[in-house]
């Protein structure tokens, strides 16, 4: 599939200047995988890597309206979302406003007197969050997931910049600890 798509792209592998990689939140086998597959690119191509998290992403498609400031929002299963708050910026694309985090919907407290667009699947399997103060949700954005092109875009914002890594260094950020309900937990014993 990398092939197809350098082909349609008129380009090799080796021509790349650096190699921007999704690295979580998100499913932990996908994350890992995910990772692995940019190492073993970047190391082939014999370019940097750039780390770009999956809220990041997914905040950058709420930014590249008239929005300033966004929630991304994932459902992260086992009754939990990851979030994360951004703000729009224009040399690195987005910057965080508070570190991600990964709670029950109902702990979720936005930061106070900042008018935020929300976007993320989070919003679709958990509808309580829409009604956070200082939040907006458009309909069609509790539908949205991360995307190849933001990412792209961040990662050639910040290579720009010099925010590459050596393949080696590039690893992925899980949010949670826990992957894995016991049969006790999930029978509420």
């Amino acid at each position: 599939m990398v092939e197809e798509v350098l082909a349609e792209a008129g380009v090799g592998l080796h021509a790349l200047d650096g190699i921007a990689a999704s690295i979580g939140p998100g499913a932990f086998t996908g994350v890992r995988i995910g990772v692995a597959v940019a190492q073993g690119l970047a190391f082939g191509a014999g370019c940097p890597a750039v780390p770009v998290s999956t809220l990041e992403a997914l905040a950058l498609q709420a930014l590249q309206g008239s929005a300033q400031a966004a929630m991304a929002c994932l459902d992260a299963r086992m009754g939990e979302v990851y979030w994360g708050c951004f703000a729009a910026d224009g040399p690195q694309g987005v910057v965080c406003v508070g570190a991600p985090r990964v709670e029950a919907p109902e702990r979720v407290q936005l930061p106070e007197g900042l008018a935020l667009t929300g976007i993320g699947r989070g919003f679709s399997a958990y509808p309580l969050l829409t009604a956070l103060p200082g939040l907006d949700v458009p309909p069609q954005n509790a539908l949205s997931l991360p995307r190849a092109r933001e990412f792209a875009r961040l990662g050639a914002l910040r290579l720009r910049q010099g925010g590459g890594v050596d393949p080696a260094q590039l690893q992925p950020v899980y949010l949670r600890d826990k992957v894995a309900l016991t049969e006790a937990e999930r029978s509420g014993r």
